[in-house]
C-alpha cells in the first residue's frame, strides 16, 4: 500500500531532524520526506493515477517518529499463558508505539534452544505485528552452569545472551561466558545483582526497616556491576588477539552508585551499554505506600536520591536507553502479602507518555526524550540488526517505514482496565501522561490506529 503521512512534526534523533515534512511511503519503505505539500513522488513509468497514495494519514499537530524500540518487554509466551500471548502482549505493544521489541529468555521453556527460537519467531512474524528479537540463555536452564551454544542459538536469530533476572553464582562461568561471546562478537546482556545480597523484596533503606520487608542493598548492585567490569576490562584488553570482541549491556539499573561507575567505565572507553526502566526513572520507595503490590518490582525501587542519578544520567547520556521493564503479571499474583507477590508491572502502552513526562518535567528538548526511546537502543543493538541496522529506530529515505504518530494534545489518564496487556497491573494507576499514541506503522502498514474501534 501507498500511505502518505501528511503534515506532520518530523522528529529524528538520529539525524537530529525536527522539521515539518510529508513522508512518502510504497513497498514498505520510505519513499520520499518532503516539505508539506510536495506531489507524491512517481517514477517515468507510472501515470499520476498510478502513483497516487492509496491512504493518506493527516498528522497535523501530530509528532512523526520512528518506531520505538524498546529493549525489555516480556511476552509471557511460551509458557506464562495465563499472564500474557502473543497476542496479546504485541498488541499492546503497538498500542505504545513500539514496533521492535527484545524479549529475555526467560519463558518457560527458556530460550536456550535453537528450535525454541525458531518457533517464537515464527509464531511472532505470523502475526505480522511488532518486531521481536530474541536474547538467547548464557547458560542452560538459566541455571548459571554450563553456557548455551551461542552460535547456533545467534543463527536462529538471538540478537545477544543474557540470564534475564537469574544471576551467574559462579563468577568462573561468568567469565567463561564472556570470553565465548567476544571470540563470536556477542554480547552480553545483565542484570546486575549479587545473588546472595539480592534475596529481598525492596530496597534497603528506613522504608524497609519501618514496614519490616527484607531490603536488598545498593551494594548488591554496585558489586555484580563492579564484577562484570573488571571481567569486561580483561576481555577487552584481549580483544584484539582473541576474537571481535564482547560487548555488555547493563539492563535496568536502579542505583546512583552503579550508574558513576558506568560513567567512569565509559570514559575510560570500555564497549558498555545500559538502560534505565519506566518504573525507576519516575517512582521511589516511598510509591510503595501501604504494602501496595503493585509496586513489587525488580529491579526494587530505590531512594529519592537514586531517582534523580538516574534521570540525570539519562538525560546526558550515560544511560543509552529507556525501557518499559514491561512484566504482565496475573491478577491473582498480586493479591497477595508484598513479599509474597510476583515481581512485575505493565508499562509497554505507557512508555512513550512517560519519556515525555520525563523531558517535560526535566526541562529537556523532544529530540533528548525521543532518542532513548529509538536511535539510543537500535545503537545497541547495533550489528545484531543485520540488514535492520541502517532502517530502526530511525526515519530516512529508503529505510524500512517503521513509524509511530503521537499526539502531543491528547494527554490521558492511566486506567489499567483500559490497557490492552492481559496483565494489568501498573503502579502509574491515575498518572496523566502528556500524550498518546495516535497510530502506528510497521513495514508501512498501519498496525494500530486509535481512531479504529478496539476488537473484542
Amino acid at each position: 500500500m501507498k500511505t502518505l503521512i501528511r503534515g506532520g512534526r518530523l522528529i529524528d534523533p538520529a539525524s537530529q531532524t525536527d522539521r515539518l515534512a510529508d513522508v512518502a511511503i510504497a513497498g514498505g519503505r520510505i519513499v520520499r520526506i518532503a516539505e508539506p505539500g510536495a506531489a507524491w513522488p512517481n517514477t517515468a513509468s507510472e501515470s499520476a493515477s498510478d502513483s497516487a497514495p492509496e491512504r493518506v494519514l493527516d498528522a497535523s499537530g501530530c509528532l512523526v517518529v520512528p518506531g520505538l524500540v524498546d529493549l525489555c518487554l516480556r511476552l509471557r509466551e511460551p509458557g506464562q499463558e495465563h499472564a500474557g500471548m502473543l497476542e496479546s502482549e504485541l498488541g499492546a505493544a503497538l498500542a505504545g508505539g513500539v514496533t521492535s521489541l527484545v524479549c529475555p529468555p526467560d519463558t518457560d521453556p527458556v530460550l536456550d534452544e535453537p528450535g525454541l527460537v525458531d518457533m517464537l519467531k515464527a509464531r511472532a512474524q505470523k502475526l505480522r505485528q511488532a518486531r521481536v528479537f530474541p536474547l538467547g540463555a548464557l547458560t542452560r536452564g538459566l541455571k548459571g552452569e554450563a553456557l548455551t551454544e551461542m552460535v547456533q542459538l545467534s543463527q536462529a536469530g538471538c540478537i545477544g545472551f543474557g540470564q534475564a533476572e537469574l544471576p551467574i553464582v559462579n563468577t568462573q562461568v561468568l567469565q567463561r561466558a564472556f570470553q565465548y561471546a567476544a571470540t563470536f562478537g556477542y554480547s552480553v546482556w545483565l542484570r546486575p545483582q549479587d545473588f546472595w545480597l539480592g534475596q529481598g523484596v525492596v530496597a534497603s533503606g528506613p522504608l524497609a526497616t519501618r514496614m519490616g520487608l527484607s531490603g536488598i542493598p545498593v551494594a548488591a548492585e554496585v558489586l555484580a556491576v563492579h564484577t562484570a567490569l573488571e571481567l569486561l576490562r580483561g576481555v577487552h584488553a584481549s580483544a584484539s588477539r582473541s576474537g571481535p570482541g564482547l560487548r555488555l549491556h547493563l539492563c535496568r539499573l536502579s542505583s546512583a552508585a552503579a550508574v558513576e561507575l558506568v560513567r567512569q567505565a565509559k570514559a575510560a572507553g570500555l564497549p558498555l551499554s545500559c538502560d534505565v526502566s519506566v518504573h525507576n526513572l519516575h517512582l521511589c520507595d516511598t510509591d510503595i505506600g501501604h504494602y501496595d503490590t503493585r509496586a513489587r518490582l525488580q529491579p526494587p525501587l530505590r531512594q529519592p536520591s537514586d531517582r534523580a542519578a538516574l534521570r540525570a544520567a539519562l538525560a546526558d547520556g550515560t544511560i543509552d536507553a529507556l525501557v518499559s521493564d514491561h512484566n504482565p503479571v496475573a491478577a491473582d499474583a498480586k493479591v497477595l502479602p508484598f513479599a509474597e507477590a510476583e515481581p512485575g508491572a505493565t508499562a509497554v502502552e505507557l512508555l512513550a507518555g512517560l519519556a515525555l513526562l520525563w523531558a517535560e518535567q526535566e526541562r529537556l528538548p523532544l529530540l533528548r526524550a525521543l532518542e532513548v526511546l529509538t536511535a539510543g537502543p537500535a545503537r545497541v543493538l547495533g550489528g545484531s540488526l543485520g540488514s535492520l541496522q541502517d532502517s530502526l529506530g530511525r526515519i530516512s529515505e529508503g529505510g524500512v517505514a517503521d513509524l509511530c504518530l503521537i499526539d502531543p494534545r491528547r494527554p490521558w489518564t492511566v486506567a489499567a482496565g483500559a490497557l490492552r496487556s492481559q496483565g494489568r497491573t501498573t503502579p502509574f494507576e491515575g498518572r496523566e501522561l502528556p500524550a498518546s499514541v495516535r497510530a502506528t506503522l510497521v513495514g508501512g502498514q498501519v498496525v494500530y490506529d486509535a481512531a479504529q474501534p478496539r476488537r473484542a
